[in-house]
């Protein structure tokens, strides 16, 4: 037992996971040791060209489409302009910056909203923004939606393009 439980360490188990593994099948993970059963992983194809979450009274402005775009965190990554990593840059000047660049829309956002687990464990400290998906709010404002960690749980939240955007608020581009 004191090899299983150095073997779930060194390969990155958390208390949760092995909360988790407790509670599964366990016949099933004996089936796969014994030859009867395999494991096969899931692919994640998220739709980038249908119309993304709406808030309320809100418009979309801009969505870039993406197709079919199959998620791999190692393919995702977080850009920040020069003028970010000094200080701060004004988000319709990142918007410029960013126009050439194969930003994510709101679509991926929304598809990790749903699948938290998939979400990378770096971004915790960051606002990381989806600019593939520009709205305009109730009151007129163009803004840009971004995945957050709320402190107990991921959730979304924005800013106007008018605002600044720091060293925190990295943009995901497909890489």
């Amino acid at each position: 037992m004191n090899q299983l439980a150095d073997a779930l360490d060194a390969a990155g188990f958390t208390s949760e996971d092995v909360t988790k593994l407790k509670q599964s099948d366990l016949q099933k993970i004996l089936d796969i040791l014994h030859d009867r059963a395999e494991i096969k992983t899931i692919e994640h194809l998220i739709d980038c060209d249908t119309q993304p979450f709406v808030p309320e009274n809100w418009k979309v402005e801009e969505h870039r489409k993406g197709g079919q775009w199959k998620f791999d965190p190692q393919k995702i990554s977080l850009y920040l302009s020069k003028k970010q990593n000094k200080g701060m840059i004004c988000g319709n000047d990142l918007r410029q910056e960013l126009a050439d660049k194969p930003v994510l829309n709101a679509n991926v956002l929304d598809y990790l909203l749903v699948r938290v687990t998939l979400i990378p464990k770096e971004w915790k400290d960051k606002y990381v923004f989806f600019w593939g998906t520009i709205y305009r709010d109730a009151d007129g404002g163009l803004c840009v939606r971004c995945l957050h960690w709320g402190g107990s749980q991921w959730g979304w939240d924005y800013n106007w393009l008018d605002g600044s955007f720091n060293s925190n608020n990295p943009a995901a581009l497909a890489s």
